[in-house]
């Protein structure tokens, strides 16, 4: 997309009208709020769903598999983005993209509703991995559509929006973890389902007037003989694909493991591929690749930071479930209700730090120092979580506050990482892969949850200490080596604070 046609985009959208922001923010603000009640509901009760007893109501799988299962589930979704980031760029748009994958997230909730039924568990992850591949990468590129590239609003309407996703995720554990733990987990993926339903209504009702063309122009559309093309190799992956799975699964080669691995090495492979496509590209400008040169080194730190926070809904989780005190008063906690208080924190802390960075405008560190802060509050909460399993053993129930403690620090890390890495993709992005470039943004949490599941095997109670001290102190260390080359790295980004 031309600078002109961004220019167009931008000035065809009020300017303000939410909270000082334009008005499109409001839509993708409760879009992103509902998709995210939706998304944070299911996956607060999820992984407790797959290891319960089938007695309990759950599927009864080995917890370690359970738990390897989430992290790949949330690394495909993420993993997704690249897909529905690509099809906004070259077919739908990003608008579109959006509305399509809302219904796809709908529909996979529903197929979990459909009590005890393993089938059609993994039918639910095919659509929502699908869905918010589409929908996720694409809601985020539209807010950098409402602003321009010198608005010193945008770093501030990204933190807002990060509200919006944090309301959501709040909310959702509450309730669904309530209905899900309590009463049925079946009841509780349904009211997931309504959640997803009200963000569709929302988005349909208000796009029009609140966007205006924002999220409605296709950046790099395909060609007559490029759509022929990508159909030609579409059809003929998914035959190679049909047929490859067709022959392996009679023969016991595609296990878990296998999987584990296959995932992990997408995860590697293709943000390598997406980084040599867009730097080699004719289409890239001189000031983009160096700018993309620039980005390297924040999504490693993505990396890092993403495979300790979302450990909250795997590690953390089973941690809570087995080796936590949940009885305050004669008041039993459900264990899902943990997952709330990563995004309560991010909702009180947010205002504050959107406010800091506003306050101190160019005296505010760089992307890469927030980056390096960020990585060093994700390894301290993992350094924090091991201090009350050192202190009482590996038999014994820990205060719930420990956790709380951790979930708190890590968020610390998470504001000065995940809505900075938001708005600097944006900033960053060549213009010609814009929703593409945010896909890659989210390919660091896919990355990071395949890195997670190939390693979540080695947390044992008996290995509790080493495993949390290993991995807080690599992140402690990369945060030291990010902030020392920050200076280096804000070289190559070009005029882009």
């Amino acid at each position: 997309m031309s600078e002109m046609n961004k220019q167009k985009i931008v000035s065809s959208v009020p300017q303000t009208g939410f909270f000082g922001h334009p008005k499109g923010l409001f839509t993708l603000f409760f879009t992103e709020f509902w998709e995210r009640f939706s998304y944070y509901g299911m996956r607060a009760i999820l992984v407790y769903y797959m290891y319960y007893e089938v007695s309990k109501g759950g599927l009864g799988f080995d917890q370690s598999t359970a738990l390897a299962i989430m992290s790949i589930y949330g690394s495909l979704v993420y993993m997704s983005g690249v897909i529905g980031g690509w099809i906004a760029d070259r077919i739908l748009g990003p608008s579109r993209s959006v509305f399509y994958g809302g219904i796809f997230i709908m529909l996979g909730h529903i197929a979990l509703a459909v009590p005890g039924n393993i089938p059609m568990f993994f039918v639910s992850m095919v659509l929502i991995v699908i869905g918010t591949g589409m929908l996720k990468p694409n809601v985020s590129s539209i807010v950098g559509d409402l602003y321009s590239e010198t608005d010193a609003r945008r770093d501030s309407g990204f933190s807002i929006f990060y509200m919006g996703i944090n309301f959501g995720a709040f909310i959702a554990p509450l309730i669904v973890g309530e209905v899900g733990m309590k009463h049925n987990f079946h009841l509780g993926f349904a009211i997931a389902a309504v959640g997803m339903f009200f963000g569709l209504l929302l988005f349909i009702l208000t796009k029009k007037k609140n966007l205006g063309l924002a999220g409605t122009i296709v950046p790099n559309p395909l060609s007559p003989a490029e759509r022929k093309r990508t159909t030609f190799v579409v059809i003929i992956a998914l035959i190679v694909i049909a047929a490859a799975l067709t022959f392996m699964i009679p023969r016991g080669w595609v296990t878990i493991d296998s999987f584990v691995m296959f995932v992990g090495i997408l995860g590697i492979l293709i943000p390598i591929c997406y980084f040599v496509t867009m730097y080699f590209s004719s289409k890239t400008s001189t000031v983009e690749r160096s700018r993309l040169l620039a980005y390297i080194p924040l999504f490693v730190a993505g990396v890092m930071f993403w495979a300790i926070q979302e450990q909250g809904s795997t590690i953390l989780a089973a941690y809570a479930d087995n080796r936590t005190d949940l009885s305050i008063g004669g008041f039993s906690i459900s264990p899902a209700w943990f997952q709330s208080l990563n995004p309560l924190f991010i909702i009180v802390l947010s205002p504050l730090f959107a406010l800091l960075w506003t306050k101190l405008g160019n005296r505010q560190p760089t992307i890469p120092k927030k980056f390096s802060i960020g990585l060093v509050f994700a390894g301290l909460s993992f350094v924090v979580i091991l201090i009350p399993g050192t202190l009482a053993g590996e038999n014994a129930l820990v205060n719930p506050l420990w956790l709380v403690l951790s979930y708190f620090v890590v968020v610390l890390g998470e504001l000065c990482i995940s809505p900075v890495g938001l708005s600097a993709t944006t900033k960053l992005a060549p213009t010609a892969f814009s929703a593409q470039t945010m896909s890659l943004w989210f390919l660091t949490n896919a990355a990071a949850q395949a890195l997670n599941a190939s390693i979540v095997d080695l947390y044992t109670p008996e290995t509790e200490t080493l495993y949390f001290g290993i991995i807080g102190g690599a992140s402690i260390v990369l945060g030291i080596l990010l902030f020392l080359i920050a200076p280096v790295i804000q070289r190559a980004m070009k005029g882009i604070r």
